[in-house]
């Protein structure tokens, strides 16, 4: 045997370096699909390129950036064998962090870790992304694959994506402009989103030991198709919001429940009150609390039961607001108002039992 034929190599240590060109063949398709016109050159550069000048439209734009993941929800992904609705869900948990502050999403970079490259898994996960960034009105401009062998199982992976948005800085949204009287516009989840799976996948499987084919009756599927339900994109609704009336603030309801993201958005002084009885939780909220005795201030405190994000309008715009978003096809109700601190220790109170 020769020196060159017994040494070591890249492929010998796990990383298939054909198998990530097929890859990036496969999802060119999907990526042409997620673009802007401000998007400069294609796929396969270093570093995607996006035309700033139209940044000339604003007085002072400011650029705002998020950063995010889909968490342990990959691993129902990996076992189901489903792989293009965690991008949906990648997209939805960076864009709407962005459209809080009232920026409209411009693009996304993604990142993809795996402990081997299959073409056609890499692209569905990059697919599902271009999807989302398409009902998010942003481009994917680039990204990145990394194989990991040694480090992760070669069924095993993980994502994350970052984007960056734009704003006029006298229209930046937040707890400045709350005031008395503000109502508190919820809109509907479309399920769990992409947080609190660590307790769910504890609950439902190491507990309940509930396997992912099980027929559901009160969610007309299986429990893993019910557990995949890709994130609801809000980013393109909120802006509408933003256009056709007034709005003070936005709060992206993600882990840590309603009551805390909401009270990011609270100045001090004030106080948000939320009606539980003004809406009724999904059954996999019911599923996941009765299966694990989980009490409903847990529940509250890691799930977004049933509430994705939240608006705070003055009273006047209340009724454009609900106007917009049903017609826009976004399940939206007023849940609670802006009073005065008072007494409350926290910023914000949930009161009352859910509608049944």
């Amino acid at each position: 045997m020769s020196a060159e034929s017994s040494g070591a190599s890249y492929a010998a240590a796990g990383v298939d370096i054909e198998a990530g060109d097929r890859a990036v063949d496969l999802m060119k398709e999907w990526v042409k699909k997620a673009t802007r016109p401000e998007v400069v050159g294609g796929l396969g550069g270093f570093a995607g390129l996006f035309d700033a000048s139209v940044l000339k439209r604003y007085e002072r734009p400011l650029l705002a950036s998020a950063t995010d993941g889909v968490g342990t929800k990959v691993d129902i992904a990996r076992k189901m064998g489903v792989y293009d609705s965690i991008g949906h869900d990648l997209v939805g948990m960076v864009v709407d962090d962005l459209v809080v502050c009232g920026a409209e999403p411009l693009f996304m970079t993604d990142y993809i870790c795996v402990g081997k490259v299959y073409p056609e898994r890499v692209a569905a996960i990059v697919k599902g992304i271009a999807e989302g960034c398409v009902l998010a009105g942003c481009a994917l401009v680039g990204g990145e694959t990394a194989e990991h062998p040694g480090l992760l199982g070669a069924d095993e992976f993980d994502v994350a994506g970052a984007g960056t948005g734009v704003v006029e800085a006298d229209r930046v949204l937040g707890a400045d402009r709350i005031r008395t009287g503000d109502a508190v516009i919820a809109m509907a989840s479309s399920g769990l989103h992409s947080n609190g799976y660590s307790l769910v996948r504890h609950v439902l499987f190491d507990r309940a030991g509930m396997p992912l084919d099980r027929e559901i009756p009160e969610f007309g599927r299986t429990l893993g198709e019910e557990l995949l339900e890709p994130t609801k994109i809000y980013s393109l609704d909120c802006l509408a919001l933003t256009r056709t009336t007034e709005v003070h603030a936005f709060s992206h309801i993600t882990g840590g429940g309603l009551a805390n993201n909401l009270a990011r958005v609270i100045p001090d002084g004030l106080h948000a009150t939320v009606d539980r009885g003004t809406w009724t939780p999904g059954p996999v909220f019911d599923l996941v609390g009765s299966a694990g005795a989980v009490e409903r201030l847990e529940l509250e405190k890691t799930l977004n039961m049933g509430v994705g994000m939240i608006a705070v309008v003055p009273q006047e715009s209340v009724q454009a607001a609900l106007t917009t978003l049903a017609d826009r096809g976004v399940d939206a109700w007023v849940s609670g108002e802006i009073v005065d601190r008072g007494d409350h220790a926290e910023a914000v109170t949930l009161t009352g039992d859910y509608a049944s």
